[in-house]
């Protein structure tokens, strides 16, 4: 697994991690075992970076995360923990207290003394104004209980808001082949500001493993089921904000152009990775064999500049107008 330096943190992490929100909840059912043989695979095959966050199934995802890294003590500082806060005790938990409290809540189930990168959970646009949250977050950098922070975001505003205020080691957004606006809006200033990218949904909510159809069905408490139109959070969080029907669509006139012997998950994530502002993609994974597959995007060569300009322009044509949501 190669690295890269997150940010202004300069802590190195690898270019595939893995997101736990899946082992959490909101993606169908997922076993406790599954989930620990899921954080074992993942590390077995190289990754180091692993995001969660205290609202995934309520404290579960990083209560296993928890239970990993006291499996895995000889790992030290080979493993890097991203969590997030702000989504607890909606819309008022947003305040200096809150986040000290969210925070301690997250070292005690993490089972460590301090935390590797907190983020801001996609809080509104006009908290993230306010700074007081990142304020927060900078008081308990000082204090020695959070090493750097940052903030995850649905919108470029958003991104650009806590660039201007100052002090993120990381942003972490909405990046695939289906929503590439960040390429063109925000790269270029994190990279002069020294702010790492994480790019979360590579897979477009699994749409762009390539494995879907129109009859696909999925399960009550999956959230790629309940939330297609936004009705419980963001749509954009759900199939990267299209419609699915459109989505698999698209999917199926970019098949063509995946190499023969290559999966289309692994095709997609490499595209992500072909771009230098981009620290780490973390896919999610629900079981080992997916995990497995996500990672073999590491050993993919690039996808060359005349795939790049090709997907630059069915993302203009076919697919720009279809996305809903903060974008």
């Amino acid at each position: 697994m190669k690295s890269r330096t997150l940010g202004n943190s300069g802590r190195k992490i690898g270019e595939i991690g893995l997101g736990t929100w899946q082992i959490g909840a909101d993606w169908g059912e997922v076993s406790d075992a599954t989930a620990r043989e899921t954080l074992r695979a993942a590390h077995e095959a190289g990754v180091t970076f692993f995001d969660t966050a205290d609202v995934y199934g309520d404290g579960r995802s990083e209560s296993l995360i928890g239970e990993f890294l006291r499996e895995v003590p000889a790992a030290g500082d080979e493993v890097f923990v991203a969590t997030k806060l702000g989504r607890r005790e909606w819309p008022e938990g947003f305040s200096r207290g809150h986040v000290r409290r969210f925070t301690e809540d997250s070292l005690r189930r993490l089972g460590v003394e301090v935390l590797d990168l907190t983020q801001l959970h996609c809080v509104p646009a006009e908290v993230l104004r306010r700074g007081e949250m990142l304020d927060a977050l900078a008081e308990l950098k000082d204090e020695g209980k959070i090493r750097a922070y940052g903030a995850s975001v649905e919108s470029m505003d958003e991104a650009k808001i806590c660039l201007d205020h100052g002090g993120v080691s990381s942003l972490q957004i909405i990046f695939n082949i289906f929503r590439q606006k960040p390429a063109a809006e925000l790269f270029d200033a994190a990279q002069a500001a020294r702010v790492g990218l994480v790019v979360r949904l590579p897979l477009a909510s699994g749409l762009l493993a390539g494995k879907y159809t129109r009859e696909s069905r999925f399960g009550p408490d999956d959230h790629r089921n309940y939330n297609r139109d936004g009705a419980a959070f963001n749509v954009g969080e759900t199939f990267a904000g299209l419609p699915f029907g459109k989505g698999v669509e698209l999917v199926d006139e970019l098949k063509p152009l995946v190499p023969e012997g290559v999966s289309m998950a692994a095709w997609a994530i490499r595209w992500c990775l072909d771009f230098e502002a981009v620290t780490t993609v973390i896919p999610g994974a629900r079981n080992p064999a997916q995990v497995r597959s996500n990672v073999a995007a590491a050993d993919l060569p690039g996808l060359g500049d005349e795939v790049h300009r090709r997907l630059a322009e069915f993302y203009r044509s076919a697919v720009r107008s279809h996305i809903r949501g903060p974008y």
